[in-house]
């Protein structure tokens, strides 16, 4: 009995040193703190969801001239909402168009009706099956967001989307969708020599390469593919005007148009972005 008594002597003090090394528990959500998370993975690899309190307020009002996109992403996030069949999205294109701003206002619109939004960079990309898993029992709906979307060939988290679009053995939860935005159709950069992969038939039809179907076997597991494209020049300017009553400026001075298209023009670009950047920054030199 003597010896037993010190053997737990021992176990216990040998217990009291290892403890101080061993990650921490992850923490219980508080599903009421936010109607956003962002997941979060630690040095020692465990990953948490963390609410986001101080999520952007868009709404989907303030996102101009998209009107097509707008309407299929609004309908498609409402038959989620409403627990309906709806389809994982890609949305691709021009930059500073609206697609990231729009998912964030489908947030804002459904959040009242059990919407909930998880941000998931790349790189944790693998750690989807236990996102799902974590929320899989809960009453929410929740969208998986991952921003500006690509991928080089080889890296990891390319196969971990597809399986967890269309891939696993275990079906997707009902209750969690995957929205994505890219720059790019197909994810991965194409090249030339990829065309030569392509095969030509005696029937006259043309058969693309394992290279091809590769590349672009990703972007056809999402149901939903969204295009967004350039603005032109009027479209720019009605988002300039929009922004500016927005902070104030209202009726917008003729010149701040002339100012607007320079502005466009220093940046490359006429998009949505550079229309309220440069509408902030009118509205702080002009305003009283």
């Amino acid at each position: 009995m003597k010896e037993l008594e010190q053997f737990l002597v021992r176990a216990e003090a040998l217990l009291a040193r290892i403890e101080p090394l061993l990650p921490a528990a992850a923490a219980d959500v508080d599903w009421q703190a936010a109607t956003a998370f962002r997941w979060r993975v630690s040095r020692d690899g465990r990953g948490r969801l963390q609410a986001v309190k101080h999520a952007g307020k868009i709404r989907l009002d303030d996102l101009r001239n998209i009107g097509p996109q707008k309407e299929q992403i609004e309908q498609n996030t409402l038959q989620f909402v409403n627990g309906k069949p709806a389809n994982n999205v890609l949305l691709t294109g021009a930059r500073g168009t609206g697609k990231s701003s729009l998912i964030k206002a489908c947030l804002n619109q459904y959040a009242g009706q059990g919407l909930r939004l998880i941000e998931v960079e790349k790189e944790h990309l693998a750690d989807l099956p236990d996102i799902v898993e974590l929320v899989a029992q809960r009453p929410e709906r929740f969208i998986i967001f991952c921003d500006d979307l690509s991928f080089e060939e080889g890296e990891s988290g390319y196969k971990a989307l597809k399986v967890a679009l269309d891939g696993s053995i275990a079906a997707q939860s009902d209750n969690v969708l995957i929205y994505a935005t890219s720059n790019r159709r197909h994810l991965l950069p194409e090249r030339m020599s990829d065309n030569a992969t392509y095969t030509h038939t005696d029937d006259g039809d043309v058969h693309p390469g394992e290279t091809v179907e590769e590349k672009i076997s990703l972007s056809e597991r999402f149901g939903l593919w969204v295009s967004f494209y350039p603005f032109r020049q009027d479209d720019y300017l009605d988002i300039v005007r929009y922004w500016l009553r927005h902070f104030g400026v209202d009726p917008a001075p003729a010149e701040a148009e002339a100012d607007a298209l320079r502005w466009a023009l220093q940046r490359g670009s006429r998009s949505g972005r550079v229309a309220w950047q440069f509408a902030r920054d009118y509205a702080g030199k002009h305003s009283a």
